[in-house]
């Protein structure tokens, strides 16, 4: 009996091995798991991007869309070459459980989706697991909620510039609770610039206008703006040395909006004071 060529039993091993060879792909540079979950086993990520602050889709837990904003993750996985992929329902139910044992709950699911939430160390985590190609890929996109940071500040010059050309400067960055009508102490750095503008322009006479989003009555609304144009009326007046006679207060509630109110985003930017020249 001859021989076997010994080539040919390199080539025939070597296509043995290749055949049963997991081939671990690489991370995306740059990218990382997120603190709070690690990532199913033999999968790799493909495509990573962080903001510092973003919006986020999110559901609530009859389904009706809403919206998260914070600093935002999205990291896509794709399972590495050789490996057989687990169910969409192995994948998601992996998720759930691992935000469970830290706290958190599951807020709705769907075929492909879970939308999970966690409070952890005074920072709430929403969490939208999104599965695909069957259970070769899938999608993280998570949210940590958090108040953006104002970097722009209406100062004097731009609120006198606004009023020159349009009569009016909308502001914002003067806070109040839900509901009331007491101006909070992080509202100082614009009350000033309210006053410096005053101070700065000694002919200007200004009405405070106060306004809001359309959640709950007109009566409600109408009232709560008017305290609240009060309110910051009498601080520049005690805090800042303001003479009241420049000033006067008026509430219009929700008629006057500057965008719709579908979204909260839109009913943020309507919550606003007004500075209009008298």
């Amino acid at each position: 009996m001859k021989g076997k060529n010994p080539i040919v039993l390199c080539i025939l091993c070597l296509s043995f091995l290749a055949a049963n060879f997991i081939f671990a792909e690489q991370d995306v540079p740059g990218s990382k798991d997120h603190p709070l979950l690690t990532r199913m086993s033999n999968f790799y990520i493909q495509d990573y991007e962080v903001k510092d602050f973003d919006q986020m889709e999110f559901v609530d837990n009859q389904g009706n869309e809403t919206k998260v904003e914070g600093k935002r993750y999205y990291i896509s996985h794709y399972i590495n070459s050789g490996v057989q992929a687990p169910s969409d329902l192995q994948i998601l139910r992996n998720f759930i459980n691992a935000i469970q044992k830290i706290g958190g709950t599951k807020i709705y699911e769907e075929r492909y989706d879970t939308y999970l939430k966690v409070e952890k160390a005074g920072m709430v985590t929403w969490v939208h697991v999104h599965t695909w190609n069957d259970g070769e890929g899938y999608d993280l996109h998570i949210a940590e909620e958090k108040k953006m940071v104002q970097e722009i500040t209406a100062d004097a010059k731009s609120m006198a510039q606004d009023i020159s050309t349009t009569g009016k400067v909308a502001v914002y960055g003067i806070y109040f609770d839900f509901n009331k009508a007491d101006v909070k102490p992080e509202s100082e750095p614009v009350l000033k610039e309210i006053a410096n503008l005053l101070k700065q322009n000694p002919k200007l006479k200004l009405y405070i206008v106060g306004h809001t989003d359309n959640i709950g009555s007109l009566t409600a609304n109408m009232d709560l703006s008017q305290r609240r144009a009060e309110a910051v009326l009498q601080v520049l007046v005690s805090k800042y040395g303001v003479d009241a006679l420049r000033l006067k207060s008026q509430g219009v509630g929700p008629l006057c909006p500057v965008v719709p109110n579908k979204t909260e985003e839109g009913r943020a930017k309507n919550r606003r004071v007004e500075l209009v020249e008298q």
